[in-house]
């Protein structure tokens, strides 16, 4: 696999990575300006160079991995026997600069239930680069016909028609952010439950009443889930304050309070 294909592959299975350049090759140096590396969390692909250069770099991508950074990053590698090494000497006599730029895990996005504001969210939502899945239980609400105005956009989109749409739930990538909102209450119920019993979800919001969430709130702690989990669930979904029960004007609010959890992935 190259460089470009596994960088668009760990994006869209919802993991960071660093692309690693040779902007600069003076004198003698393992490898020409332009070559690339890939690195994620677990592997590399493509190469730089080898040896302490490459095995260098592999730490620091790691290591900007870990902390989360989204700024580049240009270091020099002067390739002679007087250079501070930690991975064996290269005496090529050249200087090599190496920019490092993170991408980001490309966010994930479930809508549950692609109804009138199913719909209206996952419109907004397409717009964005994110993986978006649109879920349902009624094939015919993800029939492509009715998809149109959401499949033209930068987003990748994923419909998918399950009558068990929790089996669906538990295939998301850690981290994924999750709106419930079927046709059918009973549906409803059931994902609230299965995505707490996940647990590594980056959010889970409800569409629905004070009374609705109140009867879900005891089926939940019947099913033996804590108030501390169960008040990770957001219910009624959106901005709080903002007037209006327009299937858009729920739409713009759910999409406006995701924006701060996906900002640090929008970066890129």
């Amino acid at each position: 696999m190259d460089w470009l294909q596994a960088l668009q592959d760990l994006r869209s299975a919802g993991l960071p990575s660093v692309l690693a350049t040779v902007t600069e090759a003076r004198g003698h140096a393992p490898r020409e300006a332009g070559a690339k590396m890939v690195v994620g969390t677990e592997a590399t692909w493509g190469s730089i160079g080898g040896g302490n250069l490459e095995a260098t770099v592999i730490d620091r991508a790691r290591a900007r991995l870990r902390a989360g950074s989204t700024v580049p990053e240009s270091l020099p590698f002067p390739l002679n026997e007087h250079a501070a090494t930690e991975h064996g000497q290269q005496c090529c006599g050249g200087v090599v600069t190496v920019l490092l730029e993170p991408f980001p895990a490309c966010a994930t996005v479930a809508i549950f239930g692609m109804g009138h504001v199913g719909h209206e969210l996952a419109r907004i939502l397409s717009r964005l680069p994110l993986q978006l899945h649109l879920v349902d239980s009624r094939a015919g609400q993800l029939d492509p016909t009715q998809l149109t105005d959401i499949l033209g956009g930068p987003a990748e989109v994923h419909p998918q028609h399950s009558p068990v749409p929790d089996s669906i739930l538990g295939t998301l990538p850690p981290g994924s952010h999750v709106f419930i909102m079927t046709h059918d209450h009973a549906e409803d119920f059931l994902l609230c439950d299965a995505a707490l019993r996940r647990g590594n979800l980056g959010s889970v919001g409800l569409i629905g009443s004070s009374a609705k969430w109140s009867r879900f709130r005891q089926k939940l702690q019947a099913e033996g889930h804590d108030s501390h989990a169960i008040d990770t669930i957001s219910c009624p979904i959106g901005l709080a304050g903002l007037p209006g029960k327009d299937p858009a004007a729920i739409a713009v609010s759910a999409a406006a309070s995701l924006l701060p959890a996906l900002s640090k992935h929008l970066a890129v």
